[in-house]
């Protein structure tokens, strides 16, 4: 992930999407680094990896209970947050199955700032893309992007592609608008890419 995550920082640097970059071996480092930041934080996107209701660095979970047993840290961050913040999990099944649509209301709320998550396996494609604003209700299916398991006990999510509901790629530099409301059920089933 090394190699991965210092390339994806200097591409991104490279096309003026961040203003800071930190690699981070622990959420206390993470964390104590965005509270302690001067100017407003306009969006925070970690990008390592995840399972559902859960963000992780190296083993170290970050999830609802977090929001309890971390929350001096989470409200100093919560302090450098400017209006309209986005937090945005780039990490595999965050916001999917069950546990993954709770970590997002319940973050959603803390921060009182809009939260972005997927739902699948993320690479180059990163699908199931899903946003929420503070007091709303996860909107998209409890079973998204699951390959195996129910929204209660997940096992295996499938990988993104294409085709998958709610696509982007890693060159993907926002979460579309239109991505942190319900978004219209089709009627036979079948997603496509971005809608």
């Amino acid at each position: 992930m090394t190699t991965v995550w210092r390339a994806g920082s200097a591409l991104y640097r490279g096309l003026s999407r961040l203003d800071a970059v930190r690699g981070v071996t622990s959420w206390d480092e993470a964390l104590d680094w965005l509270g302690g930041l001067r100017e407003p934080i306009d969006e925070i996107q970690y990008w390592g990896h995840g399972k559902w209701g859960r963000a992780l660095v190296d083993r170290e979970v970050f999830d609802s209970s977090s929001l309890v047993s971390r929350r001096a840290q989470l409200e100093a961050v919560r302090e450098r947050l400017a209006p309209d913040a986005l937090v945005w999990f780039r990490t595999c099944e965050t916001f999917g199955a069950r546990a993954g649509q709770a970590f997002a209301e319940r973050l959603a709320d803390f921060f009182g700032a809009r939260v972005a998550g997927h739902t699948h396996v993320i690479g180059f494609h990163q699908s199931g893309l899903h946003g929420l604003c503070p007091g709303e209700r996860a909107h998209w299916s409890a079973d998204e992007g699951l390959r195996a398991g129910t929204a209660e006990a997940p096992e295996r999510a499938h990988g993104s592609a294409p085709w998958r509901p709610r696509t982007i790629t890693a060159l993907a530099g926002r979460v579309p608008g239109a991505w942190f409301t319900a978004a219209p059920h089709r009627e036979h089933g079948a997603s496509g890419g971005p809608r």
